[in-house]
């Protein structure tokens, strides 16, 4: 991996161009486009008209959920806790919503040092006239593992959305809004798990969805369900030495037949899909490498990406690993990735790239760095210069590979 220092991606953000508000309308936020070197500005209701007649289009599917849950001791003491992932190996998250009367999930907790180990904190709900008491437990208090107890057959989607929060980004500091309910999520939010929106999706409308489909143009749907850690600022001098978070991927067979027969460009919508396309490439070589998979499932190292080996094409690495899936009878294939995309990296699955405005010093602006180069510094100053609204619920980008 590149030896590459964080100052190179820091840039001023004036507050009044962060965006704290959704838009009046989704469709109605402006599109600056980067390609050959020249930057036009747009409304976002043009990008069908924008991007290539031979794309896929791929989205991510996820599903953010109320993922904030306010709790009280019996002194009045606040506790908050903040569910990140729940603790069953390989098995999509979407899947362990549906569990009934208890769960396990790693967290992050505020007020910890108020929550004694042995304690256990109780809340009552009452669900369509059914009272429920619930029960919260450490079940690891160094690793922030809590255990969740209730005395009904309720799944848990069904408790979280009472006592849970939409989590918005912290960078807000607000509360969730009635409007942030609906504005938060894509219009094709599916597939439960995630505790931040892919927020290069929250442009698109049904319209939109309509006009790419007329164009002749194809969608496709992943899922990779963001984490908390797509917030976390790098702390390290080198960024190659920054933790990267971890993410679950849930790829379908059908989506990897049409990713590999297709011929033309591949657009995804969001850094996520973005990381979700390239991991899969590295799952491929993971599986035709004959690495070994643990029983809990295969996370790919931040710098697996990085390591000299011969190329195997997109077809040859998708093929293998349909193979592979076809030989152990799975219908999907689940993957937890880290992977750390950075300049040098050479891209598999994406010709262009739709995605916000990012965070100076952020893992999300080095990966658009990789993208369109050092381009970056002066397409940000522009639309700083156009006041464009920055950051999740900011205006969009569509950024072409300058690799192409």
């Amino acid at each position: 991996m590149p030896d590459i220092s964080i100052q190179a991606f820091d840039y001023e953000l004036p507050d009044s161009h962060i965006a704290f508000f959704p838009s009046q309308k989704r469709d109605e936020s402006r599109l600056l486009v980067h390609q050959n070197e020249l930057t036009s500005h747009h409304s976002f209701q043009q990008f069908p008209d924008l991007i290539p007649s031979d794309s896929l289009i791929v989205f991510n599917n996820t599903k953010v959920i109320p993922a904030r849950i306010q709790l009280q001791k019996q002194s009045g003491t606040a506790i908050e806790i903040f569910l990140l992932k729940p603790l069953i190996d390989n098995v999509p998250t979407q899947q362990a919503m549906e569990q009934s009367r208890e769960i396990r999930w790693e967290c992050l907790i505020g007020n910890k040092k108020r929550w004694k180990a042995n304690e256990t904190l109780k809340k009552l709900i009452e669900i369509d006239g059914h009272v429920i008491v619930l029960s919260i437990n450490w079940h690891e208090r160094l690793s922030n593992q809590v255990q969740i107890n209730w005395d009904s057959d309720h799944t848990f989607v069904s408790i979280l959305n009472e006592i849970g929060k939409i989590p918005l980004p912290p960078y807000m500091e607000r509360d969730t809004e009635l409007a942030d309910q609906d504005r938060y999520q894509t219009v094709f939010s599916k597939e439960l798990g995630a505790v931040a929106a892919p927020t290069a999706s929250l442009h698109f409308t049904s319209e939109i969805l309509e006009r790419l489909t007329a164009n002749g143009i194809p969608q496709s749907y992943l899922t990779l369900h963001v984490g908390a850690g797509t917030f976390l600022p790098l702390k390290e001098e080198e960024v190659r030495n920054h933790p990267m978070h971890r993410e679950q991927l849930i790829f379908d067979r059908e989506f990897i037949i049409q990713l590999m027969q297709h011929e033309g460009s591949y657009v995804p919508v969001g850094t996520t899909a973005m990381r979700a396309l390239e991991s899969l490439y590295w799952s491929a070589i993971w599986v035709i490498e004959k690495k070994s998979i643990p029983e809990n499932g295969l996370i790919i190292p931040k710098e697996f990406a990085y390591l000299d080996r011969d190329d195997v094409s997109n077809e040859d690495a998708l093929g293998a690993l349909l193979t592979f899936m076809e030989e152990n009878q799975q219908t999907k294939w689940i993957a937890q990735t880290e992977l750390l995309i950075m300049p040098s990296y050479r891209f598999r699955f994406c010709d262009a790239l739709v995605t916000n405005f990012h965070q100076p010093k952020s893992t999300l602006l080095v990966l658009v760095s990789s993208l369109i180069g050092d381009a970056w510094k002066a397409v940000y100053q522009e639309a700083i210069d156009q006041k464009y609204r920055f950051l999740s619920y900011g205006d969009a980008c569509l950024f072409f590979n300058k690799q192409q």
